[in-house]
């Protein structure tokens, strides 16, 4: 791990700050292209911390989990306060089916007061407890998802799940209060039809 202690000189940190620049500036047009710049960048500065994170955003949207995964370690081992990438560890370690682990990255990234999409992950989290079966702390991380503003999270989106939520714990006025919502907020649109079917199911 040599290469991990003095990250280079100063001209090899520019000259990676200029290929991470190059990837950003292809990552929606040409995603190999960027995916070459970034580990460009990671040669001349191994711990460049925005390269990995984009290169771990590539190998999650390619469902590369276990490579993505590497990534956002490698990430939090250079900046161990970094809630996004914590967020982004706990959502492949989901998509690998890893729930209790994925809980915990969650909850790790909800721990630096200075998180700044803090209901990104109030939201994932809720998710993975409705997915374990804890329905009550479901519901709460979904309320908290929604104290966030400006939201980064759709409104609607945490409104149909924070009914389903509740639709589970059998609080069927709060479920129809959040799926009424849902349907204002999202008039026609794909939330607004699920939280119609839950609708149905609650109406006596």
């Amino acid at each position: 791990m040599s290469g991990w202690l003095g990250c280079g000189s100063e001209e090899a940190v520019k000259r990676a700050d200029g290929y991470y620049k190059e990837g950003i500036a292809n990552l929606e047009s040409d995603r190999q292209k960027a995916f070459v710049s970034f580990q460009k960048a990671i040669q001349e500065n191994p711990l460049h911390r925005d390269a990995h994170y984009s290169i771990g955003h590539i190998y999650a949207e390619q469902r590369k989990y276990p490579q993505a995964e590497e990534e956002f370690r490698t990430v939090l081992r250079i900046t161990p306060e970094n809630s996004e990438a914590y967020t982004y560890l706990g959502t492949v370690l989901a998509s690998q089916d890893r729930w209790q682990e994925a809980i915990s990255a969650y909850r790790r990234a909800l721990s630096n007061p200075l998180y700044a999409t803090p209901d990104v992950a109030w939201y994932n989290l809720g998710l993975a407890l409705a997915h374990e079966g804890d329905m009550p702390g479901a519901a709460q991380a979904f309320e908290d998802a929604l104290l966030v503003t400006p939201p980064n999270v759709p409104t609607a989106q945490v409104h149909l799940e924070l009914g389903r939520a509740y639709y589970r714990l059998g609080y069927d006025m709060k479920a129809r209060e959040s799926l009424l919502r849902v349907a204002t907020l999202d008039k026609g649109g794909r939330f607004a039809a699920e939280a119609n079917q839950l609708l149905e199911r609650l109406r006596p």
